[in-house]
């Protein structure tokens, strides 16, 4: 009896760390989105900090709880929060060229998650943990710039040639986040180690 209730106490704990985590997570999400955005390229997409948001998101909370924590954030402004890149929200948002990289973020957050918590099971530490997280926000990119091409073809009439152009402009920026994420991530879990643990 004793241990079923250590471990009811036990599951509660971590749903009420998971869901405290998935929210303050997507406020990140939010807040790194509203901050002054870049339009480029010739349908303007803009140059955000929401990639980076989603890489630390993801390197953080892995592969059970970014999603999640991505899901809550796009949820919110489609119901008409204003908290996408400049100030967007609602549905409409989706019928834009940038429809195809907010989508990507879901899938993105998955599979960044379940390499970066690979690496930090492993106990790589150093230069080889920022690496192992480098790689692991390498394969969000992938999945991002894809899904923002797929976005770019279906909402902005492109063709893929064209879309891959528009696309490439904002691949050195988003290298340069999946640095700094990485950084970011491998400082937090070595401040708290028990988090993937959770």
């Amino acid at each position: 009896m004793t241990t079923h209730s250590s471990i009811s106490r036990a599951s509660s704990g971590n749903i009420g760390v998971d869901i405290a985590l998935v929210a303050v997570f997507a406020a990140l999400i939010a807040a790194m989105a509203l901050l002054p955005a870049i339009p480029v390229g010739p349908l303007g997409v803009p140059i955000t900090l929401q990639n980076l948001a989603v890489y630390i998101v993801a390197l953080v909370l892995g592969a059970r709880r970014a999603p999640l924590a991505v899901l809550l954030y796009l949820v919110v402004g489609l119901l008409g929060l204003p908290i996408f890149a400049r100030g967007g929200a609602g549905v409409g948002v989706l019928a834009g060229p940038s429809a195809g990289y907010l989508l990507g973020y879901i899938p993105a957050a998955l599979c960044t998650g379940l390499v970066a918590y690979s690496v930090v099971r492993k106990r790589r530490v150093g230069f080889s943990a920022v690496v192992g997280m480098f790689l692991a926000t390498c394969v969000g990119l992938i999945i991002i710039t894809g899904c923002g091409i797929v976005g770019m073809m279906l909402n902005a009439h492109l063709s893929f040639g064209a879309a891959v152009g528009a696309a490439a402009i904002y691949l050195p920026g988003d290298l340069i986040k999946g640095v700094i994420a990485s950084l970011v991530a491998v400082a937090v879990h070595r401040a708290f180690p028990r988090l993937s643990l959770s």
